[in-house]
């Protein structure tokens, strides 16, 4: 019976709740609500569709009478509720119903409920017949709770069974939806639990569904079916979980056998999991999400869900273990984080979380030595612990007590597995782990190893090493043979049978020992032959270029290691490329091998022709390669890199980087590198040039480093990031080849582009350098090529070095650089241990910067040096950082607030931040002054405030002078000897050292007034202090002037210093030389220390004119000048001053005569200004009387020689003579045969000294023909050898072996240098050799020539063997080699023995000469022999 029917004709069907409302607007009687029950009860009985009435029941109106709304009107029941009453209403139908067709209210019940749970569930199927789907929609969802609702009614009114229910359902559905569940399991109608208790078949049926429904995709509209999806995962899996591992005592049978099934179920899911993880299939994602600690915990406890994951990871460690030990040797490089599936690498840390790495090791160790394992998952599960716990001491102890039972009780099985974790851990980095070197190193190279104990554990070791050579990638190999364990020496055969066997392993591999390169780089990932010689051939072209010379190691490979040189090395450096315009260290390094005859001539050809092919390919060249490109790669790398720095969860960071390492090795091949990690990075700072696609790379790096630092720094400060900076530099150490092509770019940036940077760039790049101060234990040392350093130095300080401050620009640069990266490094290393982090956060180098720069540019700076801002002290560094990211257009208020920081003061205390004045030295003379950001007069007073208020006063441990002006003074002056010899000229110091633009002018007027302001100090303290500054001045220089060896380059050393002190002797008041002290109540001059220092270092370097610079002699002159002024009897003093350096310093007089012409003008008027007037003293006007004498001789005027020194007779005839031109040779002769008819010894040792000068300048000549004549001081010595041949013991002092009459002219050692004494001999036996046969016939008559020729041959035969002996010109066109100058003078010699009688030699001459000619010449010994025994030669004479 319808609706309809009942109540009349009506426009549409009505509901019972609005019937039902229409009959509320009287007030009701109680005879009303009577008749109304049973109207209501006749109604419900003519309506025999009870799914109609629980549609019914689900549309609730407005105008129900027990809506909220209503129940005030209501007054029968104020409490009613409209489920109750809906469900009492449902419950009385089901029973009449029931009781009708005789069967039980419950039967009844569950048909009812199930009809109409099929009627919503049918309407899905109709929609979703094409496809499956595992949800219900949100309509359907809202009608199942109405319908869940009303159920739950006739649950509590005892008419409706649950299992029954179930099993109904169970009997109509083989799969049934999970959903259903969800929801029966939600309103606590049927739970999962009871579910599972109940149904025996839900083992087959569960695991099937639950997998269909993580397959399953919602809709993208549907985000709260999504939600409910997830919803149903956590509470299968809670349920699973608690009834498998929730822990109850006196468990029944069927409670144990629940458990089981549960368990069964969950492992079957997780079976699952690592089929499908090679697929990276979603749905496995989403239940790997149910592993989750917080939302499991939710159902059950903290234990219980301990003892599940702890179950699942025993469970993935022997899931399916087929592989062997040996499996997991050869295919450990494939199981790396990065290389690992997704869905794995998130299934350990889901299972991790909830324990300490301690504790996952410790099981970890107990599932090894219990079960057979999967060595994939166990060595997958290292690295991801590694990479997201970054924690590797744990790792640490536990290889060292596998190692120590391992030997205790020779177990291979843990053996094993410690070298399988170590290497694992190594795969991931240096920044992760131990690289795999260092732990063998670590663990086996030392004599505390464990299997040093015994010979039992060295053979156990070795034995194991052994086995695993068939088995081992070559790299660990090599890793073996080149640090292999130790063994004692009674051993040692045993270590090199496994040596000898890896050697035949890596043969066999075609990687032999052979093949690991010259420079015994290894490569840890097992670089191949191939890139081993690149790397190869880049060294040797770097030592190439940086020495000039092929390398010995290269040279040694061409003859002991051909195979490797011709195969593997020629190869790589032949390597066919597009050849420079000009050519570079590669191209010239090829043809140095080419002429040793090292490069087959076929292979070199078809270089050349390669490289011309390679030249027209480039020019049309097509890029046509359709792979992924791996810089596309690394840019989303990268830019989901910065978005974990922001998001700040660590483990997706590293394993974010872990794949960026992958993609950098690709494009930069190769690496990592463990074994390469200590080696030393080459940088070219002249060709900084990179190829392009390693520029676009090495920009992406930094620019991800930038942006990533701006973003991180929005929301915290640096010491409140996480640690991504230094993983993120960590990464790019770990691969050589990247971080050279980075640090040749960040030379670039910073020593050419810095002004073109913006503040945001140089942020994130002062960033990038404090975490390369921070990695400096890590990284290689960096060998800057092109530079004066030669010493590898750390990469941050080698960066460093590129920041200049020598221009107004680049000081700018780099105080803007130095302060962020202070700053970065003082908030970054904000810690417990303040101090300790900032130092190893900090770059010193850079710091300093900052010290010398900030009083520089900022003179308030100077006058707030020491003081502390008392906000910045309080506030922390905080502030300092905000500042420098907020207000980046005000950063000079930055630089001020810094430099008044407490902690960037402390920084100063300790001893590597300090600036001492050395450095400060450095900095300042580096400045260009024409580019500096000072004027003349600021410049003058800056330095004077650094010189004496800063550093003058400063303690000698903190850098400073302590008070001491003569330190000051003494670094000042070294500072300034370092410069470069161009910056320094004798001539025109002022113009010099101003067009080479340094400040070295402005330090040497510091220096002056130094020097005089203690001058001027120490005269009121008598000649005691005055003599104090005379000996330090000559002890400073007597130090940088004593030579260090007898070597070429230490000869040149001295000669760079002493020019560069005669550069500052001559600023110096020449007065200072002269020490004026006090004897016996009278004051006298003594030069004693400048006489030993012209004897002992400007006699060194005084050639090839063997006298001093005319301004270095005119300025000790004016010196000894006005000292003797300051005696009582000053002409006096200066007359015997004089006579002592004629005989003490003879370089000084004959100096003095050399300019006399020059000097005497100067001296003259300079005594007469002393003296006023007073005629000049007595030594020095014979010098002009030496001068005017030697003109008459010049002129052929007879006139007698002045009463002064003969050294001083012969120099002024010297420099009269020898300093003319060539047309006054006969005057010459003639002055000669004058001196030669006075037969005085005065003029006899004239003429020897006067030979002795032009024997210099014959010397000379041949040594330097294009700045003397040879022929012109030939002929002077000719004349004088033919005047002096017949005294020949005169000619003795020319031999650098004579030993008779050693103190007849001191003088000659004296004014030479050692050099040229040497050389003597040599100059007079090419000179001999051109005489005429005449007169070497008349030289034999003259007693004593014969044995002074064979002294100057015995000089000449050691210089020979010495290899000394110099190619020597006689004449434009003519050159005579060293081995024909001494071959002629010994047939000269020999054949002068042959003609004399025995008595020209006595018989100590004759014996004293056999001796010396025993050992260097046997033939003429033999000779004088004869000529000592002259019958010898006679047998009838011995006969008799």
């Amino acid at each position: 019976m319808s609706l309809s029917g009942f109540y009349g004709p009506v426009s549409q069907k009505r509901s019972v709740s609005s019937l039902l409302a229409g009959r509320v607007i009287k007030k009701p009687k109680h005879e009303d609500g009577q008749q109304l029950q049973e109207a209501a009860i006749q109604l419900l009985d003519q309506h025999q569709n009870l799914r109609s009435l629980f549609q019914e029941l689900e549309s609730p109106d407005p105008g129900n009478i027990f809506s909220p709304q209503k129940q005030e009107q209501n007054q029968a029941g104020s409490e009613a509720n409209p489920n109750h009453i809906s469900g009492w209403l449902l419950g009385s139908e089901l029973r009449r119903r029931a009781e009708q067709l005789g069967v039980s209210v419950g039967v009844m019940s569950v048909k009812t409920v199930l009809e109409r749970l099929t009627e919503i569930t049918d309407g899905q199927e109709e929609m979703d017949e094409n496809r499956c789907r595992e949800m219900l929609t949100s309509s359907q969802r809202m009608q199942l709770r109405v319908l869940l609702e009303s159920t739950k009614e006739l649950l509590s009114q005892g008419i409706l069974c649950p299992k029954l229910l179930w099993m109904e359902h169970r009997r109509n559905q083989k799969n049934p939806k999970l959903e259903l569940i969800y929801h029966l399991h939600l309103y606590n109608i049927l739970t999962l639990d009871s579910i599972i208790e109940s149904d025996e078949s839900v083992r087959s049926w569960l695991p099937r569904q639950v997998k269909a429904l993580c397959g399953w995709t919602s809709p993208q509209d549907e985000e709260e079916t999504t939600q409910i999806l997830q919803k149903v995962l956590l509470m299968v899996a809670g349920v699973l979980v608690g009834a498998a591992f929730e822990v109850r005592p006196d468990l029944a049978a069927p409670e144990r056998k629940i458990s089981l099934l549960c368990s069964s179920v969950l492992d079957d899911m997780l079976f699952w999991l690592l089929e499908t993880e090679e697929k990276c299939d979603k749905g496995a994602e989403k239940w790997i999400q149910t592993f989750d600690a917080s939302l499991c915990g939710a159902f059950v406890s903290p234990e219980a869900l301990q003892r599940f994951f702890t179950h699942s990871l025993t469970q993935i460690f022997t899931y399916n273990p087929r592989l062997t030990v040996s499996d997991a040797v050869t295919l450990q490089n494939g199981w790396t984080v990065g290389k690992t599936s997704p869905s794995l690498t998130s299934l350990y840390c889901k299972l991790a979380a909830i324990f300490s790495v301690e504790q996952l090791l410790q099981h970890l160790q107990q599932v090894l030595e219990t079960h057979e394992v999967n060595w994939k998952h166990v060595l997958c599960f290292v690295s991801s612990l590694l990479v997201y716990h970054q924690s590797a001491q744990p790792l640490k102890e536990l290889l060292s007590r596998l190692l120590q039972s391992a030997f205790e009780g020779y177990d291979l099985e843990k053996m094993i597995t410690a070298f399988l974790l170590a290497r694992q851990g190594a795969l991931e980095g240096a920044g992760i782990f131990l690289s795999y070197s260092d732990w063998f190193k670590m663990s086996f190279c030392g004599s505390t190893g464990c299997h040093a104990s015994s010979k039992k554990s060295l053979v156990f070791l070795l034995k194991f090493l052994s086995d695993l050579v068939p088995f081992e990638p070559p790299q660990y190999l090599k890793v073996h043979i080149l640090h292999p364990p130790y063994v004692p020496a009674k051993h040692r055969g045993l270590l090199m049978e496994y040596i000898t066997l890896a050697k035949t392993r890596l043969a066999d591999l075609k990687e032999p020992v052979e093949d690991m390169g010259l420079y015994e780089d290894v490569s840890s990932g097992g670089t191949s032959v191939q890139c081993q010689a690149a790397q190869d051939v880049e060294k040797a072209v770097s030592l190439f270029e940086s020495t000039g010379r092929i390398s010995a190691t290269v040279m040694e490979a061409s003859i002991f290691r051909r195979p490797y040189f011709l195969t593997r090395f020629l190869p790589a450096l032949l390597k066919p490329r597009v050849l420079p315009l000009k050519p570079d260290a590669q191209m010239n390094l090829i043809e140095a091998l080419k002429k040793a005859d090292k490069i087959p001539a076929a292979q070199y050809s078809s270089y050349v022709e390669s490289c011309q092919k390679q030249r027209q390919q480039n020019k049309t060249a097509a890029h046509s390669d359709t792979k992924e490109d791996p810089f596309d790669i690394l840019k989303v790398q990268l830019r989901d890199f910065t978005e974990l720095v922001v998001g700040g969860n660590n483990g997706e960071m590293s394993a974010q980087l872990s794949r960026i390492s992958h993609t950098l090795s690709v494009i930069f091949p190769g690496s990592p590198d463990e074994l390469m990690r200590q080696a030393v990075v080459t940088l070219n700072t002249d060709c900084t040039q990179l190829p392009e696609l390693h520029v676009k790379v090495v920009n992406l790096i930094l620019r991800t480093f930038c942006q990533s630092l701006l973003n991180a720094s929005r929301g915290n400060p640096p010491n409140k990031q996480c640690s991504w900076g230094c993983r993120f530099v960590s990464l790019l150490l770990d691969n050589r080849h990247l971080l050279s092509s980075v640090a040749h770019r960040l030379w670039e940036l910073f020593h050419n582009q810095g002004a073109s940077l913006s503040a945001s760039h140089i942020l994130g790049l002062a960033a990038f350098m404090v975490h390369i101060q921070a990695s400096m234990a890590e990284g290689p040392r960096v060998q800057l090529v092109s530079h004066r350093q030669h010493q590898p130095l750390p990469l941050a300080d080698a960066l460093s070095s590129a920041v200049l401050c020598n221009t107004h620009i680049n000081m700018l640069f780099s105080v803007r650089l130095g302060v962020a990266a202070v700053c970065y490094g003082l908030c970054r290393g904000d810690s417990p241990s303040p101090q300790q982090q900032q130092q190893e956060y900090i770059p010193s180098s850079l710091y300093k910067k900052l010290l010398y720069l900030i009083p520089r540019l900022f003179p308030e700076a100077r006058r707030s040096s020491g003081s502390v801002c008392p906000d910045e002290q309080q506030d922390g560094s905080d502030p300092l950082w905000s500042s420098i990211t907020h207000d980046l257009s005000n950063w000079k208020k930055t630089v001020l607030n810094l430099w008044r920081h407490a902690a960037f003061q402390q920084l100063e205390q300790m001893p590597q931040f300090r600036l001492c004045f050395s450095e400060w030295l450095n900095y300042e003379l580096r400045v260009q002054r024409h580019e500096d950001i000072l004027s003349d007069s600021q410049r003058q007073e800056y330095q004077q405030w650094a010189c004496c208020e800063v550093y003058l006063t400063r303690p000698e441990e903190q850098g400073g002078c302590g008070g001491d002006m003569k330190k000051l003074c003494s670094q000042l002056l070294n500072a300034i000897m370092d410069q470069p010899l161009r910056d320094l000229s004798l001539e025109k110091p002022s113009c010099s050292a101003g067009f080479s633009g340094t400040c070295l002018p402005d330090l040497l007027s510091r220096l002056q007034e130094l020097v005089y302001e203690m001058e001027v100090s120490n005269v009121s303290g008598g000649c005691r202090h005055r003599a104090d500054l005379w000996d330090f001045l000559f002890e400073v220089v007597s130090q940088r002037c004593s030579p260090s060896s007898a070597s070429i380059t230490s000869k040149l050393g001295l000669q760079r210093n002493l020019h560069k002190w005669n550069r500052v002797l001559l600023s110096l008041p020449a007065v200072l030389f002269f020490k004026i002290k006090i004897e016996s109540g009278r004051t006298t001059v003594d030069c004693s220390r400048l006489v030993e220092h012209i004897n002992q270092h400007q006699r060194k370097v005084c050639s090839p004119d063997s006298v001093l610079a005319c301004s270095v002699t005119a300025h000790l002159l004016k010196g000894l000048l006005c000292a003797a002024v300051q005696c009582e009897r000053p002409g006096e003093e200066v007359n015997r001053v004089w006579s002592q350096m004629s005989i003490s310093c003879p370089l000084l007089v004959v100096s003095a005569v050399r300019w006399w012409q020059q000097l005497s003008p100067l001296l003259f008027s300079l005594w007469a200004r002393l003296r006023n007037g007073e005629s000049p003293p007595e030594q020095l006007q014979r010098l002009s009387d030496c001068w005017l004498w030697a003109c008459s001789l010049k002129r052929s005027q007879v006139a007698k020689m002045p009463e002064a020194a003969v050294l001083v007779c012969a120099a002024s005839l010297h420099g009269s003579f020898c300093r003319g031109c060539e047309e006054q040779q006969q005057s010459f002769s003639d002055a000669v045969k004058s001196l030669k008819a006075e037969r005085g010894a005065e003029h006899k040792q004239v003429l020897v000294s006067l030979l002795f000068l032009c024997l210099k300048d014959y010397l000379s000549a041949l040594l330097y023909p294009q700045e003397q004549s040879c022929e012109k001081s030939k002929h002077f010595c000719s004349e004088l050898l033919a005047v002096l041949v017949n005294s020949a013991d005169c000619l003795l002092m020319f031999s650098s072996n004579a030993s008779s009459e050693p103190n007849r002219y001191p003088w000659v050692s004296l004014t030479s240098s050692d050099d040229c004494i040497r050389l003597m001999p040599w100059a007079l036996c090419s000179l001999l050799l051109q005489q005429s046969a005449e007169f070497l016939q008349r030289a034999l008559c003259c007693p004593g020539f014969l044995h002074a020729a064979i002294l100057w041959y015995l000089s000449v035969l050691q210089l020979f063997l010495e290899g000394d002996t110099p190619t020597m010109t006689t004449a434009p066109t003519e050159k005579l080699d060293p081995s024909q100058v001494l071959n002629r003078t010994k047939q000269l010699v020999l054949s002068s023995i042959s003609q004399v009688p025995p008595a020209a030699f006595s018989s100590s001459q004759l014996r004293q000469l056999e001796c010396q000619c025993a050992d260097l010449d046997p033939e003429l010994a033999a000779a004088l022999s004869v000529l000592l025994n002259p019958h010898s030669l006679s047998p009838e004479i011995d006969f008799i």
